[in-house]
């Protein structure tokens, strides 16, 4: 099995989305303009999705109140310094900034809706390339 999409039901789907493509460089692979506003964002491998969207008929989840080991999506980064100064003036503010004992680099951010993002920078990369 091959995953396709991770899938979240937010408050704002129209707004993350647009920083989504603007401040992660994700690309839309379909998107609806009417409730429930369902966007499909492809990472730049094209193999893996991030559905978003605001379904009224769903729950939606508290994520400012999160934990960010409870939820946050990762990406893989050539330097997590660098994108973490480049999110936080996009909105993002900063949770945690780590050098592992293997010398990986991980940077955790929670960005303006409240989801956590990490960037990472392995030491040894743990997905081979497509």
């Amino acid at each position: 099995m091959k995953f396709e999409h991770f899938a979240l039901n937010v408050p704002n789907a129209q707004e993350m989305s647009i920083w989504y493509e603007a401040h992660l460089g994700l690309k839309v692979v379909k998107k609806m303009t009417d409730s429930p506003f369902m966007t499909f964002l492809a990472d730049d491998s094209g193999t893996i999705m991030l559905e978003i969207y605001s379904n009224p008929k769903g729950e939606t989840l508290d994520f400012n109140n999160f934990h960010p080991l409870a939820v946050h999506l990762a990406f893989v980064s050539e330097d997590p310094a660098k994108d973490k100064a480049r999110l936080i003036s996009a909105g993002a503010s900063e949770m945690s900034d780590d050098i592992l004992p293997d010398g990986s680099h991980l940077v955790m951010l929670r960005y303006p809706w409240g989801i956590c993002i990490q960037f990472c920078k392995r030491s040894i990369p743990m997905l081979k390339d497509y």
